[in-house]
């Protein structure tokens, strides 16, 4: 439907490219009946230089470019230690003058010169933005007083505010390595603190947390290269104060530092107009369509968004602005012929794309430059420059050249999920528009004035259901991938809302920035909130059917053969095009047939949540597991039930939870716990593990929990460490969030403290059988982190008492 619109708006002749004498211009991907008659007219040899040759003709070479450049990249962050930026320079010369030397060659060398120099280049690339972002992230939780300058500040669902503080001194104690970005919760509703403004108070910092488990997404890897160092809140409400002054800044970074002030502060001006319009959900979905602040929205609202499969409405990605864009290049276009002999004498198309790139340029300024913001802004930058030199603006090459800018310019986007979902959809629409583009007979039969409406009509809707159904199958294997689970209704869902997001929504939202510096936008916002409303109940109806579908874990070989196929199938515009659907199937038959093992424990980098698995539940040592991490858990192993520990208060050890209050020589008072009676905590355990039930924990509230797993594992979570040492001799697997100060319990059994789980992150046990009856199983461990040397880990080896790395390996 897009693609389409966007043509009839340019309406730029395609260059028609001149082929070799002996090739003919084949229509795009035919279909399997010419592939089988390509293949019975030719030798499969001969067929395939032919393809070849037809694909280096239309130039299809370069499409490639941006894929060779980001895998590059991707290896890059995924290696365990760093390698040197000069070594690896000097092999992207070598390669690249290889390559040049090469050019005028027709064997294969020449190309494997160009793959090899574009790896290295894509390599390069991560190395200079990693060392050129250098953020400092928190090394262990702590509790200081906190102050700064607010740099952007978003209210929340509940009224609360989330401040960005640029940190300019911590006192009480002084950190060693502050982060230089924080973000701080204020659970007051009084008035806020102005952005630009200082800040001060008293707060908990946290190190962005890492990966749930192995092969999960690391969100401290995110934070380093947002520059967020630390994540938390304040104790009460935080004071405003003078903001402080930073003389070591040069006048480009205090400009800098004034221009980002500024436009955070219209942008949350607009984002309070709008919400305080419209109200409800609809205002804050409205207000994050603009300005990219989506913490007002419920939680409800977002879950039947997600199962709706409507949830990218939320991110300003290139739906919005291509709307956005098209709405403006319409209405542009539109009123300037109306102007008596204009478009006799000026190219009003070229001035109406002119005005679109101003329109979304002042778009990502407001949206606070978001990266799902910024990839969407280059790519329709790109197509409507293209306007300007009369070349179509919807093409792959375009496409490519958008990937390209952006892997230049932040390599680390090609590890999220943003990135791969944008520009597979977009990748997957626009390879779909040029083979409907080019479909036989498409212009056999003209409308006639009686039918042209109703065929319009059709085309809209028929557009509609395409776009949605390519945009869903191209996007679905990143999906299950990333997030485990996929909407099972989302093409209904995209197919009744789609209609209200671009005829009511986008349309009104662009009038509606147009016309608010005159104060004149409160009836276009009306308008975009009741589409907004009918939206959310689309969302609310569909999700109520329940159509999640929870994947799990997909194997890591299996999720690269279905993108590397579905990369293929877009690029090749031969028969080619073909070996991308067999690589598809290829993936699909391995995922079908190599299920990704499930561990029998998993422990949560913190220690406080262990987890029991059997079949599709789990048995937990909380009674409120913690959301943001079992939802994931729950995701990627596909749990279905979870059961709750027993409680026995009846074995708490009397008295240990009461405090001595010890007065140090240097004047502050230190609580100390009394010591416990070893033997009566020894028998409580005993007693704990005899009698919880198989499979199950049972805990003494604030002291310990006990479980026997299937494989006969003895397994003691510890929350005070009075009772690690005892618990250490009474099981097999013992698990406690304090850092104690041995590494190992003396009697060889397992041990997971908040020290080494620092190091290790998220782990998983599995148990390896002996194949004897008599005998417990082994244990195989997997740790969710083994790359503590890289820039966004080693904070977790940092030792603030001797300002030092700890260099040994997780684990250890």
């Amino acid at each position: 439907m897009l693609p389409d619109a966007f043509h009839t708006l340019t309406q730029v002749p395609e260059a028609t490219e001149k082929l070799p004498e002996n090739l003919t211009r084949a229509p795009y991907f035919a279909g399997l009946p010419s592939i089988r008659k390509g293949l019975r007219a030719v030798p499969w040899r001969v067929g395939l230089q032919r393809a070849v040759a037809e694909e280096q003709a239309f130039g299809h070479a370069f499409l490639f470019a941006p894929v060779f450049l980001g895998l590059g990249s991707l290896v890059w962050f995924s290696l365990a230690e760093t390698p040197g930026v000069l070594k690896l320079a000097l092999l992207m010369c070598v390669f690249g003058m290889a390559a040049f030397l090469l050019r005028h060659s027709a064997g294969v060398w020449r190309i494997i010169t160009l793959i090899a120099a574009l790896f290295t280049a894509g390599m390069v690339l991560a190395a200079v933005e990693t060392a050129r972002m250098d953020t400092v992230l928190l090394d262990t939780p702590v509790t200081t007083m906190v102050r700064g300058t607010v740099t952007a500040r978003e209210t929340t669902d509940r009224g609360y505010w989330r401040y960005t503080v640029a940190v300019a001194q911590t006192v009480d104690p002084v950190l060693k390595r502050p982060p230089a970005t924080v973000t701080l919760l204020s659970r007051s509703r009084e008035r806020p603190v102005e952005i630009g403004a200082g800040i001060e108070g008293r707060a908990r910092l946290s190190p962005p947390s890492g990966a749930a488990l192995p092969g999960l997404n690391d969100f401290a890897f995110d934070s380093y290269f947002k520059g967020i160092g630390a994540v938390g809140y304040f104790y009460g409400k935080p004071e405003a104060v003078a903001a402080p002054e930073d003389g070591a800044k040069s006048m480009i970074a205090e400009w800098r530092a004034r221009t980002g002030e500024t436009i955070a502060r219209w942008r949350e001006a607009v984002g309070a107009r709008i919400r305080g319009t419209i109200g409800g959900d609809a205002g804050a979905i409205a207000a994050a369509l603009v300005t990219a602040e989506e913490r007002a929205i419920s939680r409800p609202t977002i879950e039947a968004l997600r199962e709706a499969g409507l949830a990218h409405v939320l991110a300003i990605s290139g739906l919005n602005m291509v709307l956005a864009a098209g709405t403006f290049l319409i209405g542009a276009r539109t009123l300037l012929s109306l102007v008596p002999g204009l478009a006799h004498r000026f190219p009003i198309k070229k001035l109406a794309a002119a005005g679109a790139l101003i329109m979304v340029f002042s778009y990502i300024l407001i949206s606070g430059g978001a990266v799902s913001a910024v990839r969407s802004w280059i790519m329709i930058s790109i197509m409507l420059v293209a306007v300007f030199f009369d070349r179509p603006s919807i093409s792959l090459r375009n496409v490519a050249l958008s990937a390209l800018i952006i892997l230049v310019i932040t390599p680390s986007a090609v590890t999220g999920p943003g990135f791969q979902m944008s520009f597979a959809a977009t990748l997957a629409l626009v390879a779909g528009y040029a083979h409907w583009r080019e479909r036989p007979g498409r212009d056999v039969s003209p409308a006639s004035p009686k039918t042209g409406p109703l065929k319009a009509v059709g085309g809209f809707f028929a557009g509609l259901l395409l776009s949605s159904f390519i945009g869903g199958m191209s996007t679905m294997i990143y999906s299950a991938g990333h997030f485990h689970r996929l909407a099972a209704y989302g093409l209904v869902g995209n197919v009744l809302a789609m209609p209200v997001i671009s005829i009511f929504v986008m349309p009104f939202a662009l009038l509606a920035m147009l016309l608010m510096p005159f104060g004149l936008d409160r009836y276009p916002l009306l308008v975009m909130g009741q589409g907004l409303d009918w939206m959310i109940s689309i969302a609310t109806m569909v999700s109520s059917w329940g159509g999640e579908v929870t994947t799990g874990r997909i194997p890591d070989h299996a999720f690269m053969l279905i993108a590397a196929g579905g990369v293929l199938a877009c690029l090749f515009r031969t028969w080619l095009a073909a070996s991308g659907l067999a690589v598809i199937a290829a993936g699909l038959l391995v995922g079908w047939s190599s299920a990704a093992p499930r561990p029998d424990i998993v422990v949560a980098e913190d220690g406080r949540l262990v987890a029991m698995l059997e079949q599709d539940g789990a048995a937990i040592n909380r009674s409120k597991p913690p959301d943001f991490v079992f939802s994931q858990w729950q995701r990627a192993l596909r749990l279905k039930d979870h059961y709750k520990p027993s409680q026995r208060d009846d074995l708490a050890i009397k008295g240990a939870e009461v405090p001595i209050l010890d007065k140090r020589e240097t004047g502050d008072t230190r609580r100390n716990k009394p010591p416990i009676d070893k033997e009566a905590a020894r028998s409580a355990i005993r007693r704990l593990v005899a009698e919880a039930a198989p499979g199950r924990f049972a805990c003494v509230p604030k002291q310990w929990c006990a479980a026997t797993t299937r494989q006969g594992w003895r397994v003691v979570t510890v929350e005070d460490p009075r009772f690690v040492g005892i618990a250490c001799d009474e099981a097999d697997i013992v698990v406690t969030p304090v850092n104690v100060r041995f590494r190992t319990c003396r009697s060889r059994a397992l041990l997971l403290s908040g020290r080494s789980l620092r190091r290790t992150g998220a782990v998983e046990i599995y148990g390896i059988s002996s194949g004897k009856q008599a005998e417990k199983a082994g244990m195989q461990l997997i740790f969710a982190l083994e790359q503590l040397q890289r820039p966004w880990a080693r904070h977790r080896i940092y030792d603030w008492r001797t300002g030092q790395f700890d260099a040994r390996e997780p684990g250890e």
